[in-house]
C-alpha cells in the first residue's frame, strides 16, 4: 500500500462512511430511540477509536441585548469500543436509548436531530445527521388541548436559556399563548412550561395581565403584572375528559388574576 494513500486516509479523504438508519423517526420525549448504523470502510483500513450517537438541539440565550443560538447535547451514547475498520469492509451496529423527557417537542421551527460520527485519530471524522420529529406526550397533549378550549391560541414556541427553571439542562421550552375568548380583555399572554417525567407532568403558567390605569402601568412598569400558577397531572388523567382538566385550569387562571 502507497503512502499516499495513507495519507489520504489521515485527512478524511477516501475515509470510512457512516449512515444512520431509524427505526421511527417520530417520537415523543420518554420513547427508545432504535436504529442501526451502517458504516462502509474507506481505501484503507482504519482504527475507529469510538462510534458515538448525539442527540442534539438548540436553544436561545441573551447576551449583551442580542440573541444568540447555543447548541445542547441531550444525549452522548457510545455504541462501539475502538476496532479497525478494514478497506470497503461493511459492518452494521444496533442501538437502542431513551430519549430526554427533557427533549424538546419539534413545533415551530425547533430542531431536533441525531449525530453520529466516527472518532478516527489524525482524520475529519466522517459524520451522519438525522433530523427527527418530537411529538407532544399524551399528558402535554391533554393540557394544549385543555388550554385551547377555554380561549388560548398557541402563539409561539421556542427553548430559552433558564438556568432557573432549567432541570437537566440550560434551558425550557416555552409555550406563548394569546387569549382569543374571554381573557382577552384581561391578559395579554400565557405562557406554559413542562416538565415531564416518567407517569408526571408538572406545568408552570405565568399569566401576564393586561395594564388597566394609573395602577396597572405602574405594575407593568416594575413587572409586577406576571402571575405564576403550577399544577401537576398523572397517567390517571389521561382518563379523564379534556374539559374537566380545562376548567381546573380556568379556575386557576380566576385565581390568580382576580
Amino acid at each position: 500500500m502507497s503512502m499516499f494513500k495513507k495519507l489520504l486516509a489521515s485527512v478524511g479523504i477516501g475515509s470510512a462512511q457512516v449512515d444512520t438508519r431509524l427505526e421511527q423517526d417520530s417520537l415523543i420525549p420518554g420513547d427508545m430511540v432504535r436504529g442501526e448504523v451502517h458504516m462502509v470502510g474507506g481505501d484503507v483500513a482504519q482504527e475507529i477509536d469510538d462510534i458515538y450517537m448525539y442527540v442534539v438541539t438548540h436553544y436561545e440565550r441573551e447576551v449583551n441585548d442580542n440573541k444568540v443560538k447555543e447548541e445542547c447535547i441531550l444525549v452522548k451514547h457510545r455504541l462501539s469500543e475502538r476496532f479497525t475498520l478494514q478497506p470497503k469492509e461493511r459492518r452494521v451496529l444496533p442501538f437502542a436509548f431513551q430519549l430526554p423527557y427533557e427533549t424538546p417537542l419539534t413545533m415551530g421551527r425547533q430542531p431536533v436531530y441525531l449525530r453520529t460520527g466516527l472518532d478516527i485519530k489524525n482524520a475529519i471524522d466522517p459524520g451522519d445527521s438525522d433530523f427527527i420529529e418530537v411529538r407532544p406526550h399524551p399528558l402535554m397533549e391533554k393540557v394544549l388541548d385543555a388550554i385551547h378550549l377555554i380561549g388560548f391560541q398557541l402563539f409561539k414556541v421556542d427553548c430559552e436559556y433558564n438556568r432557573y427553571l432549567g432541570r437537566r439542562y440550560p434551558f425550557v421550552q416555552e409555550f406563548e399563548f394569546r387569549p382569543t375568548g374571554p381573557y382577552r380583555s384581561r391578559l395579554e399572554e400565557l405562557e406554559a412550561v413542562f416538565h415531564l417525567r416518567d407517569g408526571e407532568l408538572e406545568v408552570l403558567l405565568e399569566l401576564d395581565k393586561r395594564a388597566r390605569g394609573f395602577l396597572g402601568a405602574i405594575e407593568e412598569a416594575f413587572n409586577l403584572d406576571e402571575r405564576y400558577a403550577r399544577f401537576r397531572l398523572t397517567a390517571a388523567d389521561l382518563n379523564r375528559p379534556t374539559d374537566v382538566i380545562a376548567d381546573q385550569i380556568d379556575e386557576l387562571i380566576r385565581r390568580q388574576i382576580r
